[in-house]
């Protein structure tokens, strides 16, 4: 799969309005605030208020992604870009920092009246700012707008004209470079640049409305609505005591397989686990950006029933590790909304397997709201 952020050639139509049937070959859902889906994804949420962009009168994400980039990175122009130290090998007519006397000898640069030496240069080179100007390049060839597009230009050469490299770092050059916790604007700077790069956002063409039926990528936009809801419940639980896990690989609970079996079988990763261990509770949260009803033959309306078999597998797989110990598991579905807002459940067998949608058409408060809502009950 390409990683890049444009991947996807995705078209953006006028909201039809929901059937009252809900059937639909490729689903149509409501979305909105996909900006602050996407900001949550990138948790940034907590900078939102520091970000001006008028988010939702944004053509396309492309857009959006470059506007807030744009905005963040004249911020940090504005009070000078945060340097670093980069490890550096030079011939030199002075001592600079430790002698190669390897090179030096072999050289015969003595006799020239010079030296090889290792040291370590203070630089705008850094992992970070190269990332950023990567991010702009790739940003100005994807955004259709011409006025963004001279806005990631002009600023990808005025990081140029300071001397940062336009190449993208590496992953182990960015895992030297780490962020402290008082460097908040390159925090907010690199989480953009990285989201440039990871396949959690398609491409879109403009609509004629805010109110956006998205014929897209369902997996790619399901990523995104996972990643942030788990960003979400893990700001409001975590300082409650709640461990929140992200992608956990579950194991069967295998007692005897004959041989060659064991290669075949499905995996199991769960999308988004709340643990607390003081009361012993865990619910596991399944997220799909598809609408939550299907119909069939006999009946107009209905639960999918392959994502319903699939969480209780998960739940009922991991019993031993739960029930066993005295603990309280429990399941839900989370959905899009479209058409009535849908909170219910069913107990069956010592677990409760919830079913609930969430609305990405209200105001970005009344969603907010929501995401706070579905720690109901476990805060």
């Amino acid at each position: 799969m390409n990683t890049g952020l444009m991947h996807q050639n995705v078209r953006m139509q006028p909201l039809p309005s929901c059937s009252s049937r809900l059937e639909m070959a490729s689903p149509q859902i409501p979305l909105r605030n996909i900006w602050l889906l996407f900001l949550y994804a990138a948790d940034l949420a907590r900078f939102k208020e520091q970000l001006s962009v008028e988010a939702e009168s944004a053509s396309d994400l492309p857009e959006l992604v470059a506007r807030l980039l744009v905005q963040v990175v004249q911020q940090r122009l504005r009070r000078n870009l945060s340097r670093g130290y980069q490890a550096r090998h030079a011939v030199l007519s002075r001592v600079r920092g430790r002698i190669d006397v390897l090179a030096t000898v072999s050289g015969q640069l003595l006799e020239q009246g010079r030296v090889a030496c290792r040291f370590e240069e203070h630089t705008m080179d850094t992992p970070r700012n190269r990332l950023v100007r990567a991010a702009l390049n790739h940003l100005a060839n994807r955004v259709s707008k011409p006025a963004v597009v001279r806005e990631c230009k002009a600023l990808s050469q005025q990081l140029g004209h300071m001397g940062v490299l336009a190449q993208k770092p590496s992953r182990a050059a960015m895992a030297t470079d780490q962020i402290s916790r008082n460097e908040t604007a390159d925090l907010m700077m690199v989480s953009l640049a990285k989201m440039v790069f990871e396949a959690l956002i398609p491409s879109e063409q403009a609509g004629q409305s805010h109110a956006l039926g998205v014929d897209m990528d369902v997996h790619l936009l399901r990523r995104l609505f996972e990643k942030a809801v788990a960003n979400a419940l893990r700001l409001q639980l975590q300082p409650l005591g709640w461990q929140v896990q992200h992608g956990r690989k579950l194991s069967w609970p295998i007692e005897h397989a004959s041989d060659g079996i064991l290669m075949y079988l499905p995996g199991m990763q769960t999308d988004i686990e709340l643990l607390h261990f003081a009361s012993k509770r865990k619910l596991l949260i399944d997220t799909k950006f598809t609408h939550i009803f299907t119909s069939s033959q006999y009946k107009e309306a209905m639960l999918r029933s392959g994502y319903l078999y699939q969480l209780y597998t998960y739940l009922r797989t991991q019993e031993a590790q739960t029930l066993g110990q005295g603990w309280l598991s429990e399941g839900m579905l989370l959905h899009p909304q479209c058409g009535p807002a849908l909170d219910a459940y069913v107990d069956m067998q010592g677990h409760r397997l919830r079913v609930k949608t969430i609305d990405l058409m209200g105001s970005a408060k009344e969603f907010e709201a929501q995401l706070s809502g579905l720690a109901e009950g476990f805060a």
